[in-house]
């Protein structure tokens, strides 16, 4: 039976310890290292008995250097080595950060042990795992231009308060700036997200970058 030598980066106690039993019930599994931060990790691969991991799973949210800015340095020692991110946070600018950083999949931690684990070996076997919402956010990001066009369709007021949210303005100060009341700015905002067919801030603000709105 071929092995698949697993690796652990992750500070949450709780997390570490439950994914650790989890690698270690699977026969076909074996537990390569595991570390609370990124730079433990640099430090146990750069020991000669040193087990290269085929699949690492690893946290963004770590103590020091988060998982993201750890990629680089851990693919430039196993650059065969596939990461999986498997983290809590699930915002658009996140998820595409780690994936251009070389990682090739992207969990969120809200997903069940035995997915993980199934996970595991999807990696392994050369293909990917996304979570479901993130697999549909990712879908999302690349939607033709043309199922866009409702980008056109703000109102003049609207597009007021997405200049306002571009400019770093709190609802506060858009209220105070357009003379209007902090819950018209709210009622604003749930149009505005419904007409560009979004659910966040940041892909208003991403939409507006790209001259899209």
């Amino acid at each position: 039976m071929e092995i698949i030598n697993v690796g652990i980066i992750e500070d949450d106690k709780t997390i570490h310890e439950s994914l650790m039993k989890s690698v270690e019930l699977y026969p076909a599994f074996k537990l390569a290292f595991d570390a609370y931060s990124v730079e433990e990790a640099l430090k146990i691969i750069e020991a000669p008995d040193f087990i290269t991991p085929d699949v690492i799973l690893l946290d963004i949210g770590l103590p020091g250097m988060n998982g993201i800015q750890g990629i680089p340095h851990i693919k430039k020692t196993l650059d065969e080595t596939n990461i999986i991110m498997l983290t809590s946070y699930e915002e658009n600018e996140l998820i595409f950060s780690a994936l251009c950083a070389g990682a090739c999949s992207y969990i969120s931690k809200k997903t069940s042990l035995k997915v993980i684990m199934d996970s595991i070996f999807t990696v392994y076997r050369g293909g990917s795992y996304m979570s479901p919402s993130i697999a549909r956010k990712i879908a999302n990001h690349f939607k033709p231009v043309q199922s866009l066009e409702t980008t056109n369709k703000l109102t003049d007021r609207q597009l007021q308060i997405v200049e306002g949210l571009s400019q770093g303005l709190s609802y506060k100060l858009i209220a105070q700036k357009l003379t209007i009341s902090i819950d018209t700015v709210r009622t604003h905002i749930k149009k505005i997200y419904k007409t560009l067919q979004v659910n966040s801030k940041i892909e208003v603000l991403n939409l507006y970058k790209d001259g899209r709105i």
